[in-house]
């Protein structure tokens, strides 16, 4: 039982890694980049633009609804584990876009916490990503949103390999 368990949870340190790299880098940019002052990374195609997102995903504007919202992502954060639990004997690609998930669900939920407990300090969730040509832009993005971008590829790119896997014939005796 234990060598199982510890089977299961031995891609946990990724979780830790993409939360530290995520809080990390958002205290960097706080600390050293001007809000809304785009940096050029790699030319225009990356920037750094240090902008603090109120909402959730594509500033989607939550408001007063913020500490529900907050409330789910902690649900979702014990689904996410309880899943990864459930799931620790399944290929290595589903528990790494679990392990993604989580640290990245994690590393905003921190944010949004910050935000209810100390409003005058944290504004909204940390954003310094900015990919795009010219004016042509996505929307301004962090570690944690790369991280759970990442893993939703990684848990499709399971089930769609599951899925081929059911589907190929087997050999039956005639």
């Amino acid at each position: 039982m234990q060598n199982k368990l510890q089977e299961g949870l031995k891609l946990l340190p990724i979780t830790f890694v993409v939360i530290a790299v995520d809080q990390f880098s958002k205290y960097w940019v706080k600390s050293n980049l001007l809000l809304n002052s785009p940096v050029n990374i790699l030319g225009n195609l990356l920037r750094f633009t240090y902008v603090e997102n109120p909402g959730i995903a594509f500033g989607i504007r939550v408001g007063e609804y913020l500490p529900i919202i907050t409330l789910m992502t902690v649900l979702a954060i014990f689904v996410i584990i309880y899943y990864l639990y459930t799931e620790r004997h399944s290929g290595i690609i589903l528990r790494i876009g679990l392990v993604l998930i989580l640290g990245g669900a994690i590393g905003n939920l921190i944010d949004r916490t910050l935000m209810i407990f100390s409003p005058d300090s944290f504004l909204g969730v940390v954003d310094f990503i900015d990919v795009g040509f010219g004016q042509l832009r996505w929307y301004v993005f962090n570690v944690a949103d790369a991280a759970v971008t990442v893993g939703i590829i990684f848990y499709l790119g399971h089930l769609l390999l599951k899925g081929r896997a059911q589907d190929e014939p087997r050999d039956q005796l005639v």
